[in-house]
Formats: C-alpha cells, structure tokens, sequence
C-alpha cells in the first residue's frame, strides 16, 4: 500500500535543506516510491542530451532533479507550515495547516 504525503501535485512548497534552501515552486511530479517530488525551477541540474528528430541539436539541457520530501514544507498565505489531518463537517479526512489551523484546498 501507498504512503500517505503530506504534499499533493500543484502544492507551492518551499525547499528548508540542502542546495537549494529557501527556494519556492510548484510540485510537478511525486515518486511515491522513492519519496521524491520534482519542484519547478527548483534543483537544476544540467543533463547532456543525444540528438535525437525531437531535439537535432543535442547539447547540455537543464531541467528539474528530485528533492526528498523530508527537505520540502507546504506554503500555505506565503508561509512554510506543517501539514496534519482532520475530519470536516461531512466526515471527509482535510488537510490543514499547522500554523494557522486552516484547511488547505
């Protein structure tokens, strides 16, 4: 059975370890196995490319690396906050933040 996050796809978080401290971005894509989040513009790298009939040219491209979600905090009105669960109104489990006590949607 899959792990529960605290992040979901299309979360702002804001990076609290390693290299790229302090920085903020969108979460593109989840590695729930590895516990790894891709955030944009976040730890680039630089990958050199073959060429290939997509892209002729070849050469060295940057894109996004992975960052443990350790390293990673929700933002949520402008602030890093911790994450935890509770039940609204209809029963139905939300996630809230720790900082303010508001659900995030």
């Amino acid at each position: 059975m899959q792990q529960k996050l605290h992040i979901k796809v299309g979360d702002t978080v804001k990076v609290i370890s390693g290299e790229s401290n302090g920085q903020e971005g969108e979460v593109l894509s989840i590695d729930r196995n590895k516990l790894r989040v891709t955030v944009g513009g976040v730890n680039l790298i630089k990958k050199h490319e073959k060429p290939t009939a997509a892209n002729p040219e070849g050469g060295i491209v940057e894109k996004e690396a992975g960052i443990h979600i350790s390293n990673i905090m929700v933002v949520h009105n402008g602030q890093a906050s911790r994450i935890g669960r509770k039940a609204n109104k209809d029963g139905k489990m939300v996630r809230y933040s720790k900082k303010s006590g508001e659900e995030i949607k």
